[in-house]
């Protein structure tokens, strides 16, 4: 004699809803995360305006150097003269290949900002780039 199941048996069955709810989500998290990781290491500072396309840059490899409009010098985020510019940039450069990213108010005199991209050449760097606002 052959009994029956009381329950009809189901088989199983993948929701696909749940599943897409979760990549949405790791999707917008990594786009985050990935913008947080752009790393510029200067002060506040009132940048000029320019149409310029972002450069991909890795963070190991930079150095900013933030002049400001009162003419005050700083290499990540940290005060330095002058005279003292040359030294302890060669010190934080980390290569040939490293990056100074110059990043001036727009009201900062040139005299100061040539003087500090000269210095920062005495240094070793090679490389420079200017940060801008980027204007739409």
């Amino acid at each position: 004699m052959k009994l029956r199941r009381a329950r009809p048996v189901k088989k199983g069955r993948i929701e696909i809803i749940p599943m897409i709810d979760v990549m949405f989500f790791l999707l917008a998290t990594f786009m985050l995360a990935s913008l947080s990781m752009q790393h510029l290491h200067s002060l506040p500072i009132n940048l000029p305006q320019g149409h310029a396309a972002p450069m991909p840059v890795q963070a190991n490899n930079t150095v900013t150097l933030t002049v400001t409009r009162e003419g005050k010098l700083f290499l990540d985020k940290s005060p330095v003269t002058m005279e003292a510019l040359a030294s302890t940039l060669k010190t934080m450069l980390n290569g040939p290949d490293a990056n100074v990213i110059v990043a001036a108010d727009s009201a900062a005199t040139n005299g100061v900002t040539v003087q500090a991209m000269l210095k920062a050449r005495e240094a070793g760097a090679q490389h420079f780039l200017i940060a801008v606002k980027h204007v739409d």
